[in-house]
């Protein structure tokens, strides 16, 4: 959850306002729907300045310092202590410091932070200044963190960072696909099955496309005389890598079952600038699903009584989504929820099930 708001007419330009970043402080909580408790440490902005840290502090002691949990105070540091302030990217800074104090279960200390400022009523909230490295155990919950930033001219931005759930171990049972990173496993196992596989190349013109395809089609040779062979995966897993790369102006898609189809559609595309004529054949039509902006109350509602495909595939994609939301879709096209344009979790998956109930119906 994130939040930003201006201090507006304060006390000046270069001086902070503390009711304002309470409320950017509390609006990030809203924002993140977790209690100020839920939240172990704060990235403060923490410049060392006399006026700006007692008033930041306050803020802090206001907003993260009531109600604690017994014996779990808000731990306050900054990384300005450590490599100074950087500026524009101060805010970036701190969300690095607390990506990394999330990744290493440790929150680091804060450097010539020994004595409490007596300017700041600590006695007030339970804060406690980061004078010296902190283990951070989950206690079975996620880990949580503050970050602020505040600008020269009264912008006021508050982030709260969660740490991302625990990867989980595959299954004995589960297939395994052997991919180098957890987030390709599911577009190369997409590709694990039989049939073509695309290998997307682009190039900055013609002459950057048929090089770019005989760079690919010697790293592929090369691959095999390592190797002996390579397997459908290592292919499936070349695909993958290809389509995660930017797409030039110049760009061809090559198709083959194995490797030796593609390396001949490479060769030929790296000689003559096209793939090869065997590969292209009517593909027949396909459909393009718009992701959000053709959605309108109505949408639909006449359709459904009055055409069986559309509403019997309607049926099937509301039975496809009822165990992830919490709405009905036949409510939300009849009219029933009125709400549902201002919700992009509803607006999106409500897209998704017209747009293949209308392809059915097409088809």
């Amino acid at each position: 959850g994130s939040a930003v708001n201006q201090d507006g007419a304060s006390n000046g330009l270069t001086a902070p306002n503390g009711p304002s970043q309470q409320r950017v402080i509390r609006q990030a909580l809203a924002n993140a729907q977790v209690d100020a408790g839920e939240v172990d440490a704060v990235e403060a902005h923490g410049t060392g300045t006399t006026l700006g840290d007692p008033i930041e502090a306050q803020a802090l002691l206001a907003t993260y310092g009531k109600d604690r949990p017994e014996g779990r105070p808000l731990w306050l540091g900054s990384v300005k202590s450590n490599i100074g302030h950087t500026q524009a990217a101060s805010g970036v800074t701190g969300v690095i410091k607390m990506v990394m104090a999330l990744r290493h279960h440790a929150l680091p200390a804060t450097l010539h932070a020994d004595t409490p400022s007596p300017h700041v009523d600590w006695a007030t909230g339970d804060v406690r200044l980061l004078t010296e490295p902190v283990p951070w155990p989950a206690d079975g919950r996620p880990r949580r963190a503050g970050v602020s930033s505040f600008g020269v001219s009264g912008t006021n931005v508050h982030l709260i960072l969660e740490e991302a759930p625990a990867a989980q171990a595959p299954t004995a049972e589960g297939p395994t696909t052997g991919a180098p990173e957890e987030e390709e496993a599911p577009r190369t196992a997409a590709l694990l099955d039989a049939g073509p596989v695309p290998w997307v190349v682009s190039g900055r013109g013609d002459a950057g496309l048929r090089g770019q395809a005989a760079r690919l089609a010697s790293f592929v040779r090369a691959a095999q005389q390592a190797a002996g062979e390579v397997d459908r995966e290592w292919i499936a897993g070349v695909a993958s890598g290809l389509a995660g790369r930017s797409a030039l102006e110049q760009r061809a898609v090559v198709l083959g079952a194995d490797v030796h189809e593609l390396l001949a559609d490479l060769d030929e595309l790296a000689e003559t600038g096209r793939p090869s004529p065997r590969r292209t054949t009517d593909p027949g039509v396909v459909f393009v699903f718009p992701g959000q902006g053709g959605q309108w109350i109505g949408m639909g509602r006449e359709l459904l009584p009055a055409c069986p495909v559309f509403a019997d595939r309607l049926a099937e994609c509301e039975r496809a989504l009822d165990p992830f939301v919490d709405w009905s879709l036949r409510e939300v096209l009849s009219g029933g929820e009125r709400e549902w344009l201002g919700r992009v979790d509803v607006v999106q998956p409500v897209l998704w099930a017209v747009m293949v109930s209308l392809a059915e119906v097409w088809r």
